[in-house]
């Protein structure tokens, strides 16, 4: 069975939404926690298994310790994009909490989402961040016990795109100090 939005034409006449829009429905009630604003669309976010959650938990603690002065972390906080608002897992952004009490950032330095069963969606968040000037972006997909790393934004899509897997140690090119041995990450 065929999806609705699988015809070009209907996708063609559907209706995108702006930020302002999103974040006025998102007072009015209108929308629920699980949704978040991906070109416009309304995309409902999965459920976190306690293996997403493990990981996010885990590559939160490892990042902390390379935070420089000016930077911070948010986990699972919006990033306000040009006609998006993806909350990624983790986002490592310039600024601390009290400097977004009005509004979102709007890029990072950093942006990891683990991928359960969202995999094609994280990659295509890819050019997303990409056009935000995220400078690396790093997809985990645990089923495939890889990392997917994306580096170098311009024009809407990143340089460099980089697949790794254990016992490969990965290491942040925007955040010194910041490694991750994947065998540890991927362990059984």
């Amino acid at each position: 069975m065929t999806s609705f939005l699988d015809d070009p034409k209907v996708r063609a006449a559907v209706f995108p939404l702006s930020v302002e829009f999103y974040h006025q429905a998102g007072e009015l009630g209108l929308l629920g926690e699980d949704i978040e604003l991906l070109e416009g669309n309304l995309v409902k976010k999965m459920a976190k298994s306690p293996l997403h959650t493990w990981l996010v938990q885990l590559l939160h603690t490892l990042l902390l310790p390379s935070l420089g002065s000016g930077l911070s972390v948010r986990m699972e906080q919006p990033l306000t994009l040009d006609r998006s608002e993806p909350e990624p897992d983790l986002a490592v952004v310039r600024g601390g909490p009290g400097d977004f009490r009005h509004a979102h950032p709007t890029t990072a330095e950093l942006v990891i989402e683990v991928a359960i069963s969202t995999v094609e969606v994280d990659r295509q968040k890819a050019a997303i961040y990409a056009a935000a000037g995220v400078k690396e972006y790093w997809v985990v997909i645990p089923a495939a016990n890889c990392v997917e790393v994306h580096r170098g934004p311009a024009d809407g899509a990143y340089a460099q795109r980089l697949t790794l897997m254990p016992p490969a140690r990965l290491e942040s090119s925007v955040l010194s100090g910041f490694t991750v041995e994947l065998g540890g990450l991927f362990q059984p």
